[in-house]
């Protein structure tokens, strides 16, 4: 096929272009191997991501030079990252950006990325909610769920917020009230499924509170609160100690990377995974505070 082939192409055009039978781009495409998309029930391939994709596929992949990140925030992940790309320089990229758990979700199925961190829920529901949105996005059939850890997942307060609650001073639903300003996250961050979890417990939406801003990382809504432009906001106790700040406990949630398979055995991923468990890491997460380690690198979800 020609350089002048469409930036789309149907089944038949694909067949000719991989040199396969169209019956085998089909099974491809069906189980997720394939970048391609269903309009009115016919499969569309871009042809850019197909070059992608068979580059890819060459001897493990040849971006073994580069690690991209997105999905969920987290503050010891962040220090992981930190410390690759310090140690590797201009030898590679490595780079983390919070963009909450969905999008991340949807940068991996396009290939943007190449590790999606998420949480979604309390962790003994994890084994059933991760698959279930992971199954969501295009692709999933060739992605690998790995537990990271677990953390200690609620209410970021200020110090004087939290003295109040702790004395029983104030109520803990009392924040609910007009009174207390909110630090938000985005849609579509596992922060904001578990504040609107814990708001339904009591027979609030996140549309009744006070809202003082919309944060896009962990970080955004801890700095936030600790300039003293909102008092309370949902994430985790790591993001709290990270910062000094007060903190509520809600709930313990599994912090998880989603990687496609055929990229996971790349050194840079490895070192990723192999630097989580670290005695240095570990117990750097031990001074953040609310990290469980005892499952970190264990494969916990891959399609069949």
């Amino acid at each position: 096929m020609s350089e002048n082939s469409p930036a789309f192409m149907n089944v038949k055009q694909v067949a000719e272009y991989l040199d396969l039978n169209e019956k085998k781009v089909y099974t491809l495409a069906n189980d997720g191997h394939l970048p391609a998309t269903k309009v009115t029930g016919k499969w569309l391939f871009p042809k850019a991501m197909l070059d992608k994709w068979l580059l890819e596929s060459c001897h493990n992949g040849v971006l073994n030079d580069r690690l991209l990140i997105a999905g969920s925030d987290d503050p010891l992940l962040q220090l992981v990252v930190g410390k690759m790309a310090q140690k590797l320089g201009s030898a590679a990229l490595v780079g983390y950006t919070s963009t909450g758990t969905r999008q991340g979700l949807a940068m991996l199925s396009k290939g943007h990325v190449d590790i999606c961190a998420i949480h979604w829920g309390h962790a003994e529901e994890a084994a059933l909610r991760h698959p279930a949105l992971l199954q969501q996005y295009p692709g999933h059939k060739n992605w690998v769920l790995i537990h990271a850890f677990e953390r200690q997942q609620g209410l970021v307060v200020s110090k004087e917020l939290a003295d109040l609650v702790n004395s029983r001073s104030l109520n803990l639903t009392e924040l609910l009230t007009s009174r207390w300003r909110w630090a938000l996250r985005q849609e579509g961050a596992g922060s904001m499924r578990a504040l609107g979890e814990w708001l339904h417990n009591h027979a609030y939406t996140v549309d009744m509170l006070t809202a003082a801003e919309t944060c896009h990382s962990e970080r955004e809504l801890a700095s936030c609160i600790a300039r003293g432009e909102a008092d309370v906001g949902c994430a985790s106790q790591s993001t709290a100690g990270e910062f000094g700040l007060g903190f509520i406990p809600l709930g313990t949630e599994a912090f998880e990377l989603v990687i496609p398979k055929n990229i996971y055995f790349r050194t840079l991923q490895q070192q990723l995974l192999q630097a989580l468990t670290s005695m240095e890491i570990q117990a750097k997460g031990d001074l953040l505070g609310g990290y469980n380690f005892s499952r970190t690198g264990q494969q916990v979800w891959s399609a069949s």
